[in-house]
């Protein structure tokens, strides 16, 4: 096969709604200030009950039933994360054994809010070199057990969820190649350091890197797809701030395209921000069928990936 597709997404998300005057009466914030400043309105946060791997599982279910494809079939797990509460065994490990499968390849891949985009790279990779025929690729996160619930400046970022897309092998591709990085010189802009570390991040840094950087590199992505940005049907970016969201297709002239604002209802779900807007927008009908979409996303290290995909 010369290359990989996506058939299907899933998502999930838990039932709990935490929005800006919930935040209002725990730190000193407003719902003004928040809106105001990332543009999110509200997020979900994960109960006691709803771990990083049920996350998963659930939205790995979701796509497998879109997808029409059977467990048995499955031979290949990633699951993009950054907030695992243990070292072994990884979270794909433990999906595979919930959903059933037979004998997967199952890893995790940590590169915290690049982290999907990142997985679906190294799993259309696989794919192509034949290591792998039909992969579950996960991005999942409970960023709420790794936040100061005191630091208005991070805490009202967050939300919890999981997002999947099923690949499978294709004659033609339609996962574009790869544009992938890092700043290294940034690597610490954003941290969840020691075993009781709280999630922290230069903010301030982050935004202007993307602000200036970010428009340049999406554009390369286009270019190595061999696609126009005006051919673009929809734009995903990392969900981090909807200031840096909104301006992206204009940036980058592709004004036509749909672009994603998930991070106004779902919050900064890490490496579950991209397949989780991404599922929810075809869900909903937004993007057609066989239309060309940006993936980015960029997060710790401080690393990035695109790639222009087709829409299942």
């Amino acid at each position: 096969m010369s290359g990989s597709r996506i058939l299907a997404l899933g998502h999930y998300q838990p039932a709990t709604v935490l929005t800006n005057d919930d935040l209002a009466r725990m730190v000193d914030t407003s719902d003004e200030w928040i809106r105001s400043r990332v543009g999110i309105r509200t997020r979900r946060i994960a109960d006691k009950t709803e771990s990083v791997d049920l996350m998963a599982t659930q939205a790995a279910r979701h796509a497998l039933e879109n997808a029409g494809v059977r467990a048995a079939d499955v031979d290949y797990v990633l699951v993009a994360t950054c907030t695992a509460e243990d070292r072994s065994p990884n979270i794909a490990a433990r999906v595979a054994a919930q959903l059933g499968l037979p004998s997967p390849a199952a890893l995790d891949l940590n590169v915290a809010c690049a982290g999907f985009t990142h997985a679906l790279a190294t799993a259309d990779h696989a794919i192509r070199a034949g290591a792998a025929s039909t992969a579950v690729v996960i991005g999942a996160e409970k960023l709420s057990d790794w936040t100061d619930w005191t630091d208005r400046s991070t805490c009202v970022l967050i939300g919890d969820g999981a997002g999947a897309a099923v690949l499978t092998a294709a004659d033609q591709p339609e996962v574009g190649p790869v544009v992938w990085g890092s700043v290294p010189e940034m690597s610490d802009a954003v941290r969840i350091e020691g075993r009781d570390g709280m999630f922290q991040q230069a903010g301030q840094t982050v935004f202007r890197w993307t602000t200036t950087a970010l428009p340049r590199i999406a554009i390369s992505v286009c270019e190595r797809a061999g696609i126009d940005p005006a051919e673009l049907a929809a734009i995903v970016p990392h969900q981090a701030n909807l200031r840096i969201v909104e301006p992206l297709a204009r940036r980058i002239g592709a004004e036509n395209a749909v672009i994603a604002r998930d991070v106004v209802d779902s919050g900064n779900t890490s490496a579950a921000s991209i397949p989780l807007a991404l599922s929810k927008m075809v869900e909903r009908g937004e993007i057609p069928s066989g239309g060309w979409v940006l993936l980015f996303g960029f997060g710790g290290g401080l690393s990035y990936a695109g790639q222009v995909v087709r829409c299942p």
